[in-house]
């Protein structure tokens, strides 16, 4: 198997909610910061090989890049998600499977009746009357 070309350029769209990815052979990816929460390779989200469906993720925005070594980064997302270890080939990866990934996340969300909609942020009052 070979390697996943190294990274050389990572620029975080917070607006558009994506980042773009460069690779040292000239290909680059746009990856929503959606697709990037939802498919972590964490253990909390992959699930030691039983992936876990990730819900509510669609206005989901990546707060800090933090560099592993020179061969990964650390996503820091902004519900608080930060333990997956993003590496060059991982990043690759998602770069040239990010539309079959997509699609095979959307089938699992619409067969649990999921929804990538953000929960609201409801408060509630009570009165003594």
């Amino acid at each position: 198997m070979r390697q996943a070309p190294k990274v050389t350029k990572l620029k975080l769209k917070r607006q558009s909610r994506i980042l773009e990815v460069g690779f040292e052979n000239g290909e680059t990816a746009q990856l929503s910061c959606e697709l990037l929460r939802v498919c972590s390779p964490s253990a909390e989200v992959q699930g030691h090989g039983n992936p876990v469906l990730v819900t509510n993720k669609k206005m989901v925005n990546i707060d800090k890049i933090e560099p592993v070594g020179n061969y990964a980064v650390k996503l820091v997302f902004d519900d608080g998600h930060d333990s997956g270890l993003f590496s060059w080939d991982i990043l690759y990866a998602f770069a040239m499977n990010q539309s079959t990934m997509w699609e095979d996340y959307l089938k699992r969300l619409k067969a649990a009746k999921g929804s990538r909609e953000p929960l609201l942020d409801v408060q509630i009052h009570y009165s003594d009357k």
